[in-house]
């Protein structure tokens, strides 16, 4: 039996404009110069850099919410107000406006362009004698190179791949041939299929010695043993002191075990970090600067606004200039919104940013990770007022620029931990107790999480064990086998 039922249902739903608003509040500095790009590429009628007369913000309160803007329900011509599209204030905001940001954007970061990895490669390649058909190989041999200098595809598969991508037939044999030539050039162990063989290149391009020829010994046969740190097992195979198997994986540890990523022509993109904050400190008192290339000097295009006034004062309005206002004025309504929207954006940021500052002002005074106090995100947005999630927006993204280094905002975010005394410490604080009584462990001698747990707990942490594993690992830090030293 059907039944129809007339239902009320309240729900939040946001508008395309505050979605693209909180896409522009999530965007880096860099990310934001592209996207703005982007807008001016798009629309016409939305120009950067300041201009004699501008489109003042104060002509867009007026209007109904950007209804417009991005495809809005149409309205016809003789409805709109052109009076609102026009700008009769002589003087422009911008020369009424404060310069409380940085000039970060005059300032230009030039870069090298050096000899790429694999054309280093070739270019070795090119002094050794070879057929045709080897040098073919060769070349396809150098292109299977990856980034870190290793070649991480069977033979059978590069064979294969010459036949159907090359028309180059030949056979395993020949491949590892030149493979050879391959592991002849610089740096050393460069075209290795695996860090064993990788280690192996290197020591053989040594000068021969007594540690050297025990070194290859032991990569070749004891490789797992080694790799375990599993001492005991290699002095006792080889019969040999402490202080000679020592001297033996000194030289091991001087290897290269990614040969690839040693060279300074490497071709691989190099990030460039722009802080979208600094901060620093003037007589103890700390100062916060946007930086300058998130406030572009923005306005609207004056042929559009003169392509309005045009078409207020012409008597006989043709259908063709109704349509062609109409447009004028989606694209108008759409540089306003982009207008606000940036000066949305960085009212956002910055005051975000000023509450992390002063929720942080003890660190951002000394310098010291142990005087973090311990924040989450309802904190910032509780004290600016914001949601949670715009919060977390502009803190996953951004970086500031402070007298101690280029910081992710987020690493200042932790959760807080109780001590003995019942008091609310950072987990940074906890991370950062725990690295340096690693740092100062005897290395002979590692120590073990559930010891690391008991010196946390006589210092006043009373902590888990498998805390201390969850902390250590994201402190990038292995287990104490894999710490030790002879």
């Amino acid at each position: 039996m059907l039944r129809q039922n007339l239902q009320f249902k309240l729900s939040q739903k946001l508008s395309p404009q505050q979605i693209q608003l909180m896409k522009l509040i999530q965007l880096p500095t860099l990310a934001l110069e592209q996207r703005l790009l982007e807008e001016i590429n798009e629309n016409p009628a939305l120009e950067i850099g300041k201009d004699e007369e501008v489109y003042e913000k104060d002509e867009f309160d007026n209007n109904e919410d950007y209804d417009d803007y991005e495809g809005g329900d149409n309205i016809e011509a003789d409805d709109i107000n052109i009076d609102e599209y026009l700008s009769n204030d002589e003087t422009p905001d911008y020369k009424l406006q404060t310069n409380n940001y940085s000039n970060e954007e005059e300032r230009e970061n030039p870069f090298a362009s050096p000899l790429s990895f694999h054309q280093d490669l070739i270019n070795q390649l090119n002094t050794f004698i070879l057929n045709d058909t080897d040098r073919e190989i060769a070349e396809f041999l150098v292109g299977s190179i990856d980034d870190m200098g290793y070649i991480r595809r069977t033979v059978e598969d590069i064979v294969d791949d010459m036949a159907f991508t090359q028309g180059v037939y030949t056979d395993e044999k020949n491949v590892e041939r030149m493979l050879h030539v391959i592991h002849e050039l610089e740096p050393s162990g460069v075209g290795a299929r695996d860090l064993q063989e990788c280690l192996l290149l290197q020591l053989k391009h040594k000068t021969p010695t007594q540690d050297i020829a025990l070194a290859i010994d032991i990569i070749e046969n004891q490789f797992e043993a080694f790799t375990k740190k599993h001492y005991d097992k290699l002095l006792q195979k080889y019969s040999i002191s402490q202080d000679q198997l020592k001297k033996t994986v000194h030289e091991i540890e001087k290897l290269n075990p990614k040969p690839g990523g040693s060279f300074t022509g490497n071709n691989k993109v190099t990030e460039n970090i722009v802080p979208d904050f600094a901060i620093r400190i003037n007589d103890g008192e700390l100062e916060l600067i946007l930086n300058g290339r998130n406030a572009p000097s923005l306005h609207v295009s004056k042929d559009y606004q003169e392509m309005m006034q045009t078409y207020k004062v012409s008597s006989d309005k043709s259908n063709s200039q109704k349509d062609a206002v109409q447009f004028i004025k989606q694209k108008l309504d759409s540089a306003k919104w982009f207008i606000d929207a940036i000066k949305q954006r960085q009212e956002t940021l910055y005051v975000t940013m000023n509450a992390i500052m002063h929720f942080q002002q003890e660190y951002f005074l000394d310098g010291e990770e142990t005087s973090l106090k311990p924040m989450i995100l309802k904190d910032i947005a509780d004290m600016v007022g914001l949601d949670i999630s715009t919060v977390s927006r502009v803190a996953n993204s951004k970086y500031v620029d402070t007298p101690y280094g280029t910081k992710l905002i987020k690493e200042f975010f932790s959760e807080a931990m109780k001590n003995d005394q019942g008091e609310d410490v950072s987990t940074l604080e906890i991370k950062k107790i725990l690295q340096n009584i690693i740092e100062a462990e005897d290395k002979h001698k590692p120590l073990p999480d559930d010891q690391l747990a008991d010196i946390l707990k006589e210092k006043g942490y009373p902590i888990a064990r498998r805390t201390i594993a969850k902390y250590r690992e994201q402190l990038d830090i292995p287990v104490a086998r894999m710490r030790k030293q002879i």
